[in-house]
């Protein structure tokens, strides 16, 4: 039986149930990333359960970029450079939908290969990294396995980043990671912040590079944040990393860049993977970056959704972090591992440990509506007998820590 490319891709005719995007989503991803020994994040969880333990898109790529998908599988055997769109059609996409020249981006496997480059690029023994505690992992576990000295900055009591200690702690340091919004406490510096911290840094640690990750840049609704890719342009050793894996919905095709001046992404080229995209993921990419309306969409989608979880927690008497991401960060008064292991039980799949936090505090990734609805109810029941007492009440107890 001959198989044409829209069978192979599982793309559906019309009228037929559309699995692709939601296999392209490649949903638990991060999860298993991060604890691949974990049986709550290993690859064979059944897909009937909900999975809200890696932040991606639950919907999955848009249909633009699928029926770009469909149509780019001719080019499967070219490299590509040389397929139609390239990898350098891709840059210049992304330039175009940023305001920046060609010259200005440089591409990744995902943001994951640019942050383990930055580390490498501006990292030595001599030369630390600065983290916030708790944020993403993947630097600092770069840094120790290159015997790189990491300082760990912890947020403040409402889950933002302490820009303060950052700026203290940058001081003859080789790199800062700045992750905003924070993954994994969902908070955001507004843009005035940001530019303080950046101004303040290259003042007192010039040699010192600052790495600003807005992988969640197309989920913000607050007015006050901006992107920092105007800092990039400006400041040499400054550059934002973006990925193509959250509201995208792409996670599954590892599509990642990175802005900032030219001499500072040719440091990036030179560690680059060779050919870190392919060709079917630049022409989803491509076609992806040019649908704006789609990214407008997923946002006032993701907004809605991310309102009711966070009234399910509010309801319960739990505090939840501001979240400006596709996730919340929730202090449940119990460790993350019970309550992750509890609800795995129940086929809800919740987000991994984050020290210093872990014993406290969940994360939890923004689903549709329907999944955040089912959800719900196993949340209330897991967390039902550690429901914290309203202030005021007679009662001494209070919840567990």
């Amino acid at each position: 039986m001959p198989v044409s490319r829209r069978s192979f891709l599982g793309v559906p005719s019309p009228g037929a149930a559309a699995f692709s995007p939601a296999f392209v989503a490649a949903r638990g991803r991060e999860a298993f990333t991060a604890e691949p020994n974990s049986p709550a994040a290993a690859p064979t969880v059944p897909d009937a359960a909900i999975k809200l333990s890696s932040n991606e898109n639950p919907l999955g790529p848009g249909p633009a970029a699928m029926d770009a998908l469909t149509r780019a599988f001719v080019d499967a055997g070219r490299y590509p450079t040389n397929a139609r769109p390239s990898m350098g059609d891709l840059r210049a996409a992304i330039a175009r939908r940023v305001g920046v020249q060609p010259e200005n981006v440089t591409l990744g496997a995902g943001s994951g290969e640019l942050l383990r480059s930055a580390v490498r690029l501006y990292g030595s023994s001599s030369r630390h990294l600065v983290t916030a505690a708790p944020s993403f992992e993947q630097p600092e576990r770069m840094a120790e396995q290159l015997g790189v000295g990491v300082r760990r900055v912890p947020v403040d009591k409402d889950g933002r980043l302490d820009l303060e200690a950052m700026a203290q702690a940058a001081r003859w340091a080789g790199l800062v990671f700045l992750c905003n919004p924070n993954n994994p406490t969902s908070t955001l510096h507004p843009a005035r912040a940001v530019a303080e911290f950046v101004a303040r840094v290259r003042r007192e640690s010039p040699d010192t590079a600052i790495l600003i990750d807005e992988a969640y840049h197309d989920y913000v609704t607050d007015p006050g944040y901006a992107t920092a890719v105007p800092l990039a342009l400006e400041h040499p050793n400054v550059f934002v990393t973006r990925t193509l894996s959250k509201a995208y919905g792409m996670a599954g095709m590892r599509v990642g860049y990175a802005v900032g001046q030219p001499r500072t992404m040719d440091g990036f080229n030179r560690w680059a993977i060779t050919f870190n995209q392919n060709s079917l993921a630049v022409a989803a990419a491509v076609a992806s970056l040019e649908d704006p309306a789609h990214i407008e969409a997923e946002r006032a989608r993701n907004t809605e959704a991310r309102a009711f979880t966070t009234r399910v927690f509010t309801d319960l008497g739990y505090k939840v972090m501001d979240s400006q991401a596709n996730f919340l960060f929730v202090d449940i008064g119990r460790s993350a591992k019970g309550f992750k292991e509890d609800c795995a039980r129940r086929g809800i799949l919740v987000g991994r440990e984050f020290p210093p936090l872990e014993k406290t505090h969940t994360r939890v990734s923004i689903g549709t509506i329907d999944e955040m609805q089912k959800a719900g109810v196993v949340i209330a029941e897991v967390l039902g007998a550690h429901r914290p007492v309203p202030a005021g009440s007679s009662s001494d107890s209070r919840r567990p820590r």
